[in-house]
């Protein structure tokens, strides 16, 4: 992912101008935003609305309800942890809890010095491995509490 400093309304636009005449754009270009910046800024939804002839909320609808999307910027680290049936039924919920008492955080949130961002994932294809987990799109399969955490304390400075 390569990250800009700041938000550019006239890159944006021609980021998001090939996508807007296909069938199906706004996923691919959402996605395009948040490979670019790290999330989809606010001020994205009504770039994109006019783009693709939606309404806002249309558009605000779309980035909510696929939880890829991030509405802020994330940590310097993202871990993503499986949170599908498979995961679960393998300790992946007391995992993830634990997690998220240590480092101090909720799903979604990233911890005080910005170092990880903990997102949630509804099935990483991952199942036989399970529980599972992506930190920074490297697979982790099997983990448990200590190795997940092990992995976390690696991975920060």
């Amino acid at each position: 992912m390569s990250v800009v400093a700041e938000w550019n309304e006239a890159a944006a636009s021609d980021l998001i101008a090939p996508f807007a005449a296909r069938e199906g754009g706004l996923l691919p270009a959402l996605h395009a935003l948040q490979d670019w910046l790290g999330h989809v800024p606010a001020e994205a939804v009504t770039l994109l609305a006019r783009a693709f002839n939606l309404s806002r909320a249309e558009v605000h609808g779309t980035i909510s309800f696929y939880h890829d999307f991030r509405r802020h910027p994330p940590g310097r680290r993202v871990l993503r942890l499986c949170r599908a049936e498979a995961c679960q039924s393998r300790g992946g919920g007391e995992i993830g809890a634990a997690l998220c008492a240590r480092l101090g955080i909720g799903w979604g949130g990233t911890t005080r010095d910005g170092a990880l961002t903990l997102e949630p994932a509804f099935c990483l294809g991952l199942c036989a491995v399970a529980p599972a987990a992506l930190l920074d799109g490297t697979p982790l399969g099997r983990v448990s509490a200590d190795s997940l955490q092990e992995a976390v304390a690696e991975a920060l400075p």
